[in-house]
């Protein structure tokens, strides 16, 4: 009986549901082939991420195997099975998309489907574009294959004439520099890839070689990412972080992928060269690579094969032109993501920023925009006299280099910079602002479930409490005191904290679900997150299903639990739902014997969230925005489009709920949200 999935088994069943939003013909065909990327860019964090540790613990042996709780031999070849069939029905999905586009009018072209007129433009754009970016590698006579980059594409150029030896260069792909897709002349529905632009001008690029044959094959490769952090006592963690990153470009090769019309000679020319061994199996692809590229697929003046925009909302008790402070201390805000504005944390610690009555700003910092608005804010607090204050996460993955960027900037302006907590990542969303009114210190605080990033905030579905309640503002400002003295751990009445009290806290409330049960009473837990795979937590909930508590859960990825086993969880339903926004909230829903509990949290019920980083739930005290959240999770239950079911068997089949409206919750919640502000507003 299987009790518990593999948590990278299930993450693979998480792409598979991104898959099928690429399949499914309700979706405009433009967003179809973002769906597309967003597999793409998933699968290649998997290899960054989850596969090298696989590695890593297979290279252990036994030690490995411990640790992973898993074979990690057999865990690998089921994952190589997986990835296969996978990769064909991504192929399948893509020739299926490029069919319907043609029936819309849009046609990819390839380099030997242009007319003279296109090939003309081509060759004018190649020269004037791309060939300043090329930097071809002659590879027969090397005495070192070249590093090749994560996340770039290169083409195997193979060079041969008729009785002599193929020759083979190495071009990299320049898609940093220029765009993937290149828009043909007349009538805006012609399109070729980058790719196929350097295929079509191989000659003019190898022009001083007498061969009869060229072709270009796509190779990619994927390294590990795991950041190998110094011991050294001497070197700053800033240091330590960049030293690391360095090295990381360099890591160990986790998948090597290839064009499967590539000649079997070239590909062991390709892997003798790479010094791969007989474990790195070399995986068949198609002809093109990095379909995360596909996300900025050009629109083509074609509007209607998108899903139509949903402007942002504005909240029904923040009028225009209103100190935020003042509608703070008369009752907390909660701001529901992408459906409301971002504007509104933007605006408060702008007010802030220039507020003579604001003292101070701390802030924590995990993953910021590209071009921050929040940070800018924090600066311009500094050049008005405030006292600022950053917590910043510098092994926040793949944003390590931007992180240490905003953190000079941060310092060199005059904030206080604190670099996270020894041996904790920082994952908690706060900020604690200090303002005198009346001779008194007044703080007001934000919680959420979402980084303080303007670009993730348009497509992540977050939650942000801002308040002024005692209750939980001194609780931040303790947290706030741990961060600038790792010896204050401090105690905590209302905040859920981990790592010190989170597994504790949640334990005690599932127990009196349990309790509840157990005495014939209602009892209820509701939760939604990203990921699930505590053990110690997925138990409990079994042990709560046993006596009789009704558990509703919403999964977006990640899930271990399995749900609906006869005697053991019968009384838990999961569902997963993905649409056009990434469901990237935590909330957590407690009977509490009738006196509901709910609470927004940081964390998910991930062992490393639980036990090894700095996290934070917040309860939600106003019965307005419990109803409102609760309102919402229900709006999300009922969906019957994008809600798929979530067994042991992970076949993600869609939920049917018969007799009742056709529900697609992303749509119903903007909806109820709009419903909610003056009719002048809508």
């Amino acid at each position: 009986m299987l009790l518990l999935v593999n948590r990278d088994i299930s993450w693979l069943a998480f792409n598979d549901r991104v898959l099928q939003e690429a399949n499914d013909p309700s979706v405009p065909l433009l967003d179809r082939l973002k769906f597309l990327g967003i597999v793409s860019s998933n699968r290649d964090e998997f290899f960054r991420v989850r596969v090298a540790t696989i590695k890593r613990m297979i290279r252990l042996g036994k030690k490995g195997a411990d640790v992973l709780g898993d074979d990690p031999s057999l865990l690998m070849e089921d994952i190589q099975r997986i990835i296969v069939r996978q990769q064909e029905a991504f192929d399948e999905s893509f020739q299926m998309l490029l069919s319907e586009l043609e029936r819309k009018g849009i046609f990819i072209l390839n380099e030997r489907q242009l007319n003279k007129e296109q090939g003309e433009f081509v060759k004018n754009y190649f020269y004037d574009e791309v060939q300043p970016a090329l930097v071809p590698i002659l590879l027969d006579h090397v005495k070192e294959f070249p590093a090749l980059r994560d996340k770039s594409i290169y083409f195997l150029v193979v060079m041969s004439r008729s009785n002599s030896k193929a020759r083979h260069a190495l071009v990299e792909i320049p898609s940093d520099v220029t765009s993937r897709f290149v828009v043909l002349p007349r009538d805006n529905k012609y399109v070729i890839l980058l790719d196929d632009v350097i295929r079509y001008c191989l000659g003019d690029l190898f022009f001083n070689f007498d061969y009869d044959h060229i072709q270009a094959y796509t190779v990619k490769i994927t390294r590990d990412a795991e950041l190998d952090l110094e011991q050294d006592v001497t070197k700053s963690l800033v240091k330590k972080v960049s030293e690391s990153i360095k090295r990381r470009k360099k890591g160990l090769p986790t998948r090597l992928v290839f064009d499967e019309e590539m000649p079997v000679e070239a590909l062991k020319f390709l892997i003798s060269k790479m010094h791969f061994s007989k474990d790195d199996q070399p995986i068949a692809g198609g002809r093109y690579h990095n379909f995360v590229d596909f996300i900025k697929f050009p629109s083509l003046g074609k509007p209607e094969l998108k899903l139509k925009p949903m402007p942002q909302l504005s909240h029904p008790d923040i009028p225009p032109r209103t100190s935020l402070f003042k509608v703070l201390s008369n009752r907390d805000i909660l701001l529901s993501f992408p459906y409301q504005s971002y504007a509104y944390l933007i605006d408060v610690l702008r007010e802030a920023s220039i507020d003579p009555k604001v003292k101070s700003i701390q802030i924590t910092l995990y993953r910021v925009g590209k071009n921050s608005r929040i940070v800018n804010a924090l600066i311009n607090a500094i050049k008005n006299g405030k006292q600022v204050t950053a917590v910043v996460e510098l092994q926040a993955r793949f944003d390590e280099e931007a992180n240490i960027r905003w953190a000079n900037k941060l310092h060199d302006e005059g904030a206080k910079v604190i670099y996270g907590v020894p041996g904790l990542k920082l994952h908690s969303k706060l900020f604690l602002i200090t303002r005198v009114e009346k001779n008194a210190q007044v703080l007001y605080a934000h919680v959420g479930t979402g980084n303080f990033n303007e670009d993730t905030a348009r497509l992540y579905c977050d939650y942000s409490l801002l308040t002024s309640d005692k209750k939980i503002t001194e609780e931040v400002e303790r947290l706030f005191e741990f961060y600038n003295d790792n010896y204050k751990a401090g105690t905590y009445k209302h905040l859920i904290v981990s790592p010190f009290f989170s597994r504790k806290r949640y334990v005690h409330l599932i127990n009196k679900e349990i309790e509840q049960a157990k005495h014939g009473k209602e009892a209820s837990i509701f939760l939604k997150m990203n990921s699930i795979t505590d053990e110690e937590m997925i138990r409990k909930l079994y042990e709560a299903s046993q006596a009789g508590v009704k558990i509703r859960m919403i999964v977006r990825g990640i899930c271990s639990l399995v749900p609906g086993i006869k005697g053991v969880s019968d009384n838990i339903e999961v569902i997963s739902i993905i649409d056009r926004f990434l469901e990237h909230a935590r909330v957590f829903v407690f009977n509490n014997g009738g006196e509901t509990k709910v609470y927004l949290s940081s964390a998910d019920w991930m062992t490393r969230n639980i036990d090894h980083r700095s996290e934070v739930g917040v309860p939600i005290f106003d019965e307005a925005i419990q109803k409102q959240l609760i309102d919402m999770l229900e709006i999300q239950w009922s969906d019957q489009l994008k809600a798929r079911i979530i067994n042991g068997v992970q076949d993600n089949s869609y939920r049917i709920i018969k007799g009742k409206n056709k529900i697609r919750s992303q749509e119903e919640i903007y909806r109820y949200l709009q419903q909610q502000l003056p009719a002048v507003t809508k």
